[in-house]
């Protein structure tokens, strides 16, 4: 118990982060971008990228060795605030929604919102619980060429609409601000880990002896069998 003259000091600021999920197969400079554009117009404080284990809506074959992967994405973020884990392998989460509500649980201090592509709002509805995420944590999503038409046709933005934010402003800045949704527009960006693959197909090769700590967890980043995750 405080003793006489006690003063508490103002409560701790909640640290604003973004969310970026993906298989980062490999990381390239788009992803990078996106995230400093969007830790700039919502104000954030660090950007994570989470490299998924596997990914139920795309093939396995072509998916690059964790560790590659990993390795990749620490490389493009370097000297940026962008945080890089492969936590959800330690989570042993299957789906998008339950590495969320775990984050939640594990980091009480922090505000978190989900960020994504248009190319991913357009398939939103596919994932498991898209609603629920939708109630987890504000949404953020950066326009791609080539995917806003049938992003705004979709079955997920159908549901959102009614949330829609037209500006950025306190997002995340309510202890309760989801549902919530902000759509980011900037310079195109049409770089894309398919077309890196096309050109450099053993890309990962290249990260095959690299050993790597996890950014949050700082536990060794292993090889592991894909999982179904990040949807």
């Amino acid at each position: 118990m405080a003793g006489p003259g006690f003063r508490a000091g103002p409560p701790l600021k909640p640290v604003l982060t973004g969310l970026l999920g993906g298989s980062f197969n490999p990381a390239h400079g788009a992803h990078r971008r996106i995230s400093l554009f969007v830790r700039d117009a919502l104000a954030l404080d660090e950007v994570w990228w989470l490299v998924s284990p596997g990914n139920v809506l795309k093939p396995a074959a072509g998916m690059a060795p964790l560790p590659a992967r990993y390795a990749s994405a620490r490389q493009m973020a370097r000297r940026a605030p962008i945080r890089v884990t492969a936590i959800e392998a330690e989570l042993g989460t299957r789906y998008t929604i339950d590495t969320l509500r775990q984050l939640k649980r594990r980091y009480p201090r922090r505000r978190f919102v989900w960020l994504m592509g248009t190319d991913n709002l357009a398939q939103f509805h596919r994932w498991r619980g898209w609603r629920r995420i939708a109630y987890e944590m504000p949404i953020a999503v950066v326009a791609r060429p080539g995917y806003d038409a049938k992003a705004m046709a979709s079955p997920a933005m159908a549901w959102l609409h009614r949330w829609r934010r037209r500006h950025s402003q306190n997002l995340i800045g309510a202890k309760r601000s989801a549902p919530a949704l902000v759509i980011l527009r900037f310079d195109p960006d049409a770089r894309s880990a398919t077309a890196i693959r096309a050109a450099d197909p053993e890309w990962y090769r290249r990260y095959e002896r690299t050993s790597q700590h996890d950014m949050l967890t700082h536990r060794l980043i292993a090889a592991a069998a894909p999982k179904a995750a990040m949807r």
